[in-house]
């Protein structure tokens, strides 16, 4: 199935990319000595991190 593989695929992309911006707004967070957006960009970061290890065990599943 075509679409199966895609919603991976799209899944595994969103995961990167909230780890991305969780990068991005913890740095801006760091520059700018702004705890609230520190916290935010390590939540953030976190949640990319469980989206990538639950498409991980989907692809263990799929073998």
């Amino acid at each position: 199935m075509p679409g199966k593989d895609d919603m991976g695929t799209d899944d595994k992309f969103d995961a990167k990319a909230d780890q991305l911006k969780g990068k991005v707004k913890e740095g801006v967070g760091d520059a700018t000595d702004d705890q609230g957006l520190q916290a935010e960009g390590q939540t953030e970061q976190s949640k990319g991190h469980l989206k990538e290890a639950a498409e991980k065990v989907k692809d263990v599943f799929k073998k």
